[in-house]
């Protein structure tokens, strides 16, 4: 099958725009009709990519144009008079910084496949070629693509899905190579500026991907490449042979930033096997004009983030202490959103196009993360296993089986996972299931934490003589030198008041607050207190009566429990495996 053939220019980068120019065969027919990808696999939204394309045209061989007419939103059908071949123009314009779109300016560009390349809407399996034309100032095109022999800059992809899967980053990066088990890995840091430790990155990295590999026991790609853009912005997008991360260039300069950026370079590397391989059946092979919905973003992303964390501890890189703290955030997090008393996580999964990535002030009363819950799940799930199977099996286990059994090209069904949890763990979890995840109950810690003897810190107690502070129970910020209300969270006061979001906070019992006053004034009121709250609402001055309550007192931070049984103890180290490791910290 002749291949369609692909040239990015960037004579003004800029301007924020390559210039795109397709060689597409046409098999004889008098029209082709072309696509492009409203969404892209790992994150779940449709983003109209479309509205970025610009100045399609078409010429034959003979270069007379052809007639373009635009059939949907995102496709274009070309008459192509019986040619052979048509040669397809367009510009894009790439200027947002995310690890899911196309960052283009005088330094570097990023590109991705899903927002760049139209392709022909039948032909997903026909191989796609790119060549590049870099301006004079930039010299490494780096993708996980393999290039093309004895042409500088082109590469081939036996597929439309391998091109989407497959980011590309031009400029002059700093590359960091080595070499594991036979398999090249490149690390490609693209904005060090002297700043960010890419020497020390590269070593931890290493380790990071050692642990991946002992964890799995296969390594399925020849090569894997990791895309670094030190951009003062945030995230990552796994790949089925690389990533891209984005970071801070200060992020080697501190513990707990560097730890963010070690969790997350795990994180995306996890995901060659959970996510791109072993897949849940809805995610692939993929429609990339309609969403794809499945149950089950809690095993893809929150397993993956509860060993992102816990392989990154297990190669040496976090004390027991960060590990713990690490989870326990997560806990916490869950524990004070509203939203898990109404959203189950299966439906999280699946509202993932709707919810997930478009949050607005009242999300966290409505919903929940299926990264944080999951991985929350992950942990109470991974020490049900190793309880119910006195530490023979864990959710290890599970997950190697699980991608021996359904890394094909099926995938696994919701109930398939689930059965083949149970065949590992040689017990029915069926009450788990139904309350962990297709309820939106309080999750049970107490059996997990007896288990890898573990507990939550104990406050220390005030035998009743020590007022709880109190609170209003709203997040504010500060706008223009205003007190607003950004956002206002079930069952708090604020809430039962009536507060509404962007009210403008003036005064409390008829005196002024200014913007750095509120967390002060609160001070001046114990749990309990009535007070009026004076607000501005689209300019209307109110009045509300609010009954202050106490800041929460409970503590979800796991720590050691000192009186655990020796089966608790035992368990945690087995649980951690490597707790014994030295840590590196410089």
């Amino acid at each position: 099958m002749d291949p369609i053939r692909y040239r990015l220019s960037f004579t003004a980068p800029h301007t924020h725009y390559v210039e795109v120019r397709a060689e597409v065969p046409t098999s004889g027919r008098t029209e082709v009709e072309l696509m492009m990808a409203v969404w892209t696999p790992g994150s779940y939204l449709i983003r109209e990519y479309e509205r970025h394309v610009e100045n399609v045209a078409a010429t034959g061989a003979d270069g007379a144009l052809l007639t373009v007419s635009k059939t949907a939103k995102n496709r274009w059908a070309i008459e192509t008079g019986g040619a052979a071949t048509v040669v397809l123009t367009y510009r894009v314009y790439g200027r947002e910084m995310s690890v899911r779109t196309n960052w283009i300016e005088s330094e570097f560009a990023l590109i991705n496949g899903a927002p760049t390349f139209l392709t022909l809407v039948d032909s997903h399996d026909r191989p796609h070629e790119v060549t590049l034309r870099l301006p004079s100032a930039w010299t490494r095109s780096t993708t996980a693509l393999p290039p093309i022999a004895g042409e500088a800059h082109a590469f081939r992809a036996t597929s439309y899905d391998m091109l989407v899967d497959s980011p590309i980053l031009l400029g002059s990066p700093a590359v960091y190579d080595f070499e594991l088990e036979g398999r090249m890995h490149r690390l490609v840091n693209e904005g060090e500026a002297g700043v960010f430790d890419g020497a020390r990155a590269a070593r931890d990295f290493e380790s990071i991907v050692r642990e991946h590999h002992r964890f799995w026991g296969n390594v399925p790609y020849s090569s894997y490449v990791c895309l670094n853009l030190i951009t003062e912005s945030g995230g990552g997008l796994e790949h089925c042979d690389s990533a891209v991360l984005m970071t801070s260039r200060w992020a080697t300069r501190t513990r707990k930033a560097y730890l963010g950026w070690l969790e997350l370079a795990s994180h995306e590397l996890f995901h060659v096997w959970n996510g791109k391989r072993l897949r849940p059946v809805a995610l692939g092979p993929f429609d990339y004009e309609r969403e794809a919905h499945t149950r089950s973003l809690w095993v893809v992303e929150g397993i993956t983030d509860y060993y992102g964390d816990l392989l990154l501890h297990r190669a040496g890189l976090s004390t027991r202490d960060e590990f713990l703290a690490s989870l326990s955030n997560k806990i916490e997090t869950l524990q004070t959103t509203p939203g898990r008393a109404v959203h189950p996580i299966v439906t999280a999964s699946f509202d993932a196009w709707i919810k997930f990535y478009r949050q607005d002030e009242n999300s966290l009363n409505t919903s929940i993360s299926y990264y944080i819950k999951g991985s929350v799940v992950a942990f109470l799930l991974d020490a049900r296993i190793r309880r119910v199977s006195s530490d023979k099996r864990s959710l290890d286990d599970v997950m190697r089986a699980a991608y021996a059994k359904y890394s094909g090209e099926r995938g696994y069904s919701e109930q398939e996972f689930r059965a083949l949890v149970e065949d590992v763990a040689g017990a029915s979890l069926e009450s788990f299931w139904s309350s962990a995840l297709e309820g939106s109950y309080e999750l049970d810690y107490a059996d997990a934490l007896d288990a890898l003897g573990l507990r939550f810190k104990i406050a220390e107690p005030d035998n009743g003589k020590t007022p709880r502070k109190a609170t209003l129970g709203a997040i504010t910020k500060i706008d223009g030198g205003r007190i607003v209300v950004s956002q206002v969270r079930r069952g708090t006061p604020s809430h039962e008041a009536g507060l509404n979001v962007d009210d403008e906070i003036l005064a409390v019992d008829d005196f002024r607050v200014r913007p750095d006053q509120l967390d002060a004034r609160m001070e001046q009121y114990l749990a309990g207190d009535r007070v009026s709250i004076l607000v501005a609402r689209r300019d209307r001055l109110i009045r509300l009566d609010v009954t202050l309550g106490a800041e929460p007192s409970k503590s979800w931070q796991l720590e050691v429990d000192p009186s655990a049984t020796a089966e608790g103890r035992a368990g945690l180290d087995f649980w951690l495996a490597s707790s014994g490791n030295p840590v590196r910290t410089g």
